[in-house]
């Protein structure tokens, strides 16, 4: 075997090595860092949180794939599939939010939303498949029920958890309140690192996840002498469907395909009982990686029950005498409730653009990579892997950035971080718009009836998707954890949970019409248009936020 053919058959393996060893020096100046200057309670959190996250991107970088390689469905009604998941993940954070807050316990609503995703991940691992070719099947609605098992454990589980981290800077800021004004001023400068100390975590669990379902996939057709393709499952689906509705070029294809996945025998001609073992076999792999989110939910779980008294508790609310304020008093204290939630919902609404526009790696970036580049090496899903390894290596240049600036009397506001980071999220959807024209893209419906040989000369370099992640996670990073920074800056202290909760259903708003994207993909004339929009999106709402600018940070500086 020569070095090429070693680099195909073992470049996940490789890369994942690789990012493991890149990430863990990384890991331990964070903690370093966080134990030095931060709160105690917040590398706990960060850990309870990486490990829940590292369960939920394992099936979050294959869920559109996989419903389509399992059931055969179009790209279309899975994204949609995806879509109401990924909308239900974060819009159950809001009643999560408002039990937690009604409760005043955070820290049960947590352990109770951990142990329900574990569940719905149970329920996943589970390799059954449908006798039916139905598209709509018993096994399609156990599964949907099982995804909705899991957002709504997550719904009790994330914005409690960030609730609890915007509670620790407000003790935090608190107590350096009581050593003076120079002490409390350092200490509000700590809380938009801390946030990103918080989403590095976040990511480094996502780094490595999108690898677990790829590898186990791939080990387990190796053991029954059959090999990784992306493009094999839909052939599969149309012969197995209707054969006779198959064009020339697609039979071909199939042919062709079938062929190449078949090692250690002679292989066997394309037939329905063929297509039925390798989606079979294909789709078990992956229902074998969701065993890995049932343990990652476990070890969360624990984390969190050993470490939660470092933990703050709600404050309790202190009775207050009506009589002891004057009516002026009191619609003063009403006025700022409304301003401070005015700037929290302006934001929002901006938020959900950027959600709608930033998603597309689960969905028409994923379907891109699948189709439009080379990942013949490396499977599509793990390219997913780019923006949280991006997360990880640029945050401490990001903060010292930010660190620099304000050092030098340059503090750059958290409203214009949000306008500047929905810019740097336009220039990833041009860059796709450039590619596109130089390469001339058709729709990926026509794409699809090509032969293969001339598809293979029409993919892109996979650099196409590491710059254009690039350009995603920097504007992530200028939006994500300093909005969740926002929220807790502006959150009326007895409605901590909630606000959160809104951040999410916000996110959960763009999520909601992500499924567009592969819809536009899929269908538009020239694929360059289809970007031409994400690009649009994100340009119009940094203009907005820019007119907002000033009036969001008179409200955050009171």
């Amino acid at each position: 075997m020569n070095l090429a053919q070693l680099w195909h058959n073992n470049a996940a393996l490789v890369i994942l090595i690789a990012i493991i060893i890149v990430v863990l020096p990384l890991l331990i100046f964070y903690i370093v860092k966080a134990k030095k200057e931060h709160p105690k309670g917040l590398i706990p959190a960060a850990l309870s949180n990486m490990g829940e996250r590292f369960g939920y991107y394992i099936m979050n970088a294959v869920l559109l794939l996989f419903l389509a390689s399992k059931f055969g469905i179009s790209d279309h009604f899975a994204g949609w599939i995806y879509a109401v998941f990924y909308f239900l993940i974060y819009v159950l954070a809001l009643p999560g939010g408002l039990i937690a807050d009604k409760l005043q316990n955070y820290k049960g609503t947590i352990i109770a939303g951990l142990l329900v995703m574990a569940v719905g991940y149970g329920l996943l691992s589970i390799p059954v498949f449908s006798e039916s070719t139905a598209k709509v099947s018993g096994v399609l609605i156990f599964t949907c029920f099982a995804l909705l098992l899991i957002a709504s454990g997550n719904g009790l589980f994330k914005g409690n958890l960030q609730a609890i981290v915007g509670q620790m800077y407000d003790n935090f800021e608190a107590e350096a309140a009581k050593q003076g004004p120079e002490a409390l001023a350092k200490a509000k400068s700590k809380r938009d690192s801390g946030f990103q100390i918080f989403y590095v975590f976040i990511n480094i669990g996502g780094v490595i996840a999108p690898f677990v379902a790829p590898l186990l996939r791939s080990w387990w057709l190796k053991s029954q002498g059959l090999l990784y393709n992306s493009s094999l499952p839909k052939l599969c689906h149309q012969f197995i469907n209707n054969s006779s509705e198959m064009s020339a070029t697609e039979v071909d294809n199939l042919t062709q395909l079938s062929q190449a996945v078949q090692v250690g025998s002679e292989a066997v001609p394309v037939s329905a009982d063929f297509c039925s073992q390798y989606l079979e076999v294909f789709n078990t792999g992956v229902h074998f990686s969701f065993i890995a989110s049932v343990i990652a939910m476990i070890i969360s779980l624990t984390i969190f029950v050993a470490t939660k008294k470092k933990f703050p508790n709600p404050a309790k609310k202190e009775k207050k005498v009506v009589e002891s304020y004057t009516p002026e008093e009191r619609a003063a204290n009403a006025k700022e409730i409304r301003q401070r939630l005015y700037a929290l919902f302006a934001v929002l609404a901006v938020a959900v653009f950027f959600w709608f526009s930033f998603h597309q790696n689960g969905q028409s970036l994923s379907v891109f990579a699948r189709d439009f580049v080379n990942t013949s090496a490396v499977p599509p899903e793990i390219w997913q892997c780019i923006n949280p390894f991006f997360v990880i290596i640029l945050t401490p240049i990001i903060m010292w950035l930010f660190g620099w600036l304000g050092n030098r009397g340059k503090q750059i506001s958290t409203p214009r971080k949000i306008a500047l980071g929905m810019f740097i999220a336009a220039c990833a959807y041009i860059f796709l718009m450039i590619i596109a024209t130089m390469k001339n893209y058709p729709s990926a419906d026509t794409f699809d009836g090509l032969a293969e040989t001339i598809k293979s000369a029409m993919r892109a370099n996979p650099a196409v998707l590491i710059l254009t992640y690039f350009f995603l996670t920097v504007a992530e990073l200028f939006i994500s954890p300093l909005g969740l920074s926002f929220v807790s800056k502006v959150a009326p202290k007895h409605l901590q949970g909630i606000c959160q909760g809104l951040w999410l259903t916000a996110t959960a708003v763009g999520n909601l019409f992500i499924a567009i994207g592969v819809t536009m993909l899929r269908t538009f004339p020239q694929q360059w248009q289809c970007w031409a929009v994400f690009a649009a999106f994100c340009l119009i709402s940094m203009g907005v936020m820019l007119g907002m600018v000033k009036w969001l940070e008179k409200v955050t500086s009171e």
